[in-house]
């Protein structure tokens, strides 16, 4: 008995190892048709904070369009919504199957400073092993993995599930149309498990799966003060200048501790484990190379927790934002009128974002002195997420993620923000796997954005090798 069990394991893991060659083979056979498919994406920039580029969402969306019909899907279609247009497409294997929901964004952000870039961010170039370009990483790279992931996994026989896809182009900009389609399209879009990818890993070196990401909660401020701007001679010392006084209620909500001062602010904040603070210890971290990757001499946050742990575990505001006077060349003695800033706070699980901009909007009220006028403008917001790791879905990413990287991943949390994953879980009650293949060195949102090449193929490796595990 024990030599059949041994000769039947002996040829199960000949097949594995055989599929596993098969999967790096198609993709060494089509790499360059997989990039200039993404650098068609790239090249149109689709950046849905600009009404200006309207159309370009609309050409994008159509785009994906062809390309997920040309990559397998039986359905593609653009649909729309009060916002820029949803694309959804399907694959349909068996009724009785699993459905795995491929969710990802299509719209990139705004590419200023224009000036800081090597080379044009509409137009990708490969440059010391790496794909530079708006969008290489967030989201149409990442996008790009997912959709010639399922391709390779379907001319190679390993796909034993059904397979929807959701597109949207507004995640850049909070999402705005996505739940309303969301809830109109409840069967169409009604899945066992979604899968994103659109996060990033620990290092190129430790691969790691995302399993919680932190809330959003944003605003913009409005002060005013004279009804006109003054001369800052005639009345500096008499009069309050709105952008002292912004910066000094913004200075005021973070005390020396790091900590938020809004009343309530914390009441609902889930604290870490200590079992999940030594598994965060755990995690390969050098703070020296962190520091010079971003070229900054210290670190400061809230005292108490590690870096990994403030990133990640904890809350914490930011001035995303702030203007007003005069900016232009040379000097011009002026007291404005008006000031602005643009602000938001990272949430964490249990912190609900529209309970947090309530507090925001109340405490603003209660600081506000009477010599300006200051209005808070609520704007975008999502909830924080946790993933389990005991179910299928997460078991069938880890183990393949493991083969195409070679090393099994690390299971971390993340301090970004995906709102419109919370608002699946309450909308369609699904879970999401977070299986993003991106690095902090990729500086998404920044000039010179960039992808790692080698990174590009072994995310579509992942996911191929994910539909050989999930069933």
């Amino acid at each position: 008995m024990e030599f059949v069990w041994f000769y039947v394991n002996l040829l199960q893991n000949k097949s594995k190892s055989f599929i596993i060659m098969s999967v790096k083979s198609y993709i060494e056979s089509n790499k360059e048709r997989f990039l200039n498919e993404l650098f068609t994406l790239i090249r149109i920039p689709s950046i849905s904070a600009k009404q200006e580029h309207k159309p370009d969402m609309e050409r994008c969306a159509e785009k994906w369009k062809e390309l997920l019909l040309s990559s397998g899907a039986e359905k593609a279609v653009v649909m729309p919504t009060k916002g820029n247009p949803v694309v959804y497409g399907e694959r349909l294997y068996k009724p009785e199957a699993p459905t795995v929901l491929v969710y990802a964004h299509y719209d990139v952000m705004p590419a200023e400073p224009f000036e800081l870039w090597k080379s044009d961010p509409f137009e990708p170039v490969i440059r010391d092993g790496r794909i530079w370009a708006r969008g290489a990483d967030d989201d149409k790279g990442q996008s790009m993995m997912q959709v010639k992931g399922f391709e390779t996994a379907l001319k190679e026989g390993l796909l034993q599930c059904n397979v929807k896809f959701i597109f949207e182009g507004e995640e850049e900009i909070g999402s705005p149309s996505l739940e309303a389609f969301c809830r109109e399209n409840k069967e169409l879009l009604k899945a066992d498990i979604i899968l994103v990818s659109d996060t990033s890993m620990v290092s190129a070196e430790t691969p790691s799966l995302t399993t919680g990401l932190r809330g959003l909660a944003y605003w913009e401020l409005e002060v005013t003060g004279p009804n006109r701007d003054l001369h800052s001679g005639h009345f500096g010392g008499a009069v309050a200048n709105p952008i002292n006084t912004l910066c000094k209620l913004i200075a005021d909500i973070t005390d020396e501790d790091g900590r938020i001062t809004i009343p309530g602010f914390y009441d609902a904040v889930e604290e870490v484990s200590e079992a999940e603070r030594k598994m965060i210890a755990q995690i390969p971290f050098d703070e020296e190379k962190y520091k010079a990757a971003i070229g900054v001499k210290a670190l400061l946050g809230e005292k108490g927790y590690s870096t990994l742990e403030r990133n990640s575990c904890r809350p914490s505001f930011d001035v995303c934002g702030i203007w007003g006077g005069y900016t232009g060349e040379g000097s011009k003695t002026v007291l404005p009128s008006k000031a602005y800033a643009k602000v938001s706070c990272r949430l964490v699980p249990h912190q609900d974002h529209e309970t947090i901009s309530q507090l925001f909007e109340a405490y603003i009220a209660s600081v506000a002195p009477d010599y300006v006028d200051i209005k808070v403008h609520p704007s975008h917001g999502g909830q924080g997420y946790v993933c389990p790791i005991d179910i299928p879905a997460y078991k069938a990413a880890e183990k393949a993620v493991g083969i195409a990287f070679g090393k099994r991943p690390l299971a971390v949390r993340r301090g970004g923000s995906i709102p419109i994953i919370s608002t699946f879980e309450q909308i369609l009650g699904v879970k999401t796997i977070l299986m993003g293949f991106g690095l902090e060195q990729n500086a998404i949102h920044s000039p010179n954005e960039s992808c790692q090449l080698d990174f590009f193929y072994k995310g579509i490796g992942s996911v191929a090798e994910f539909y050989r595990e999930y069933r």
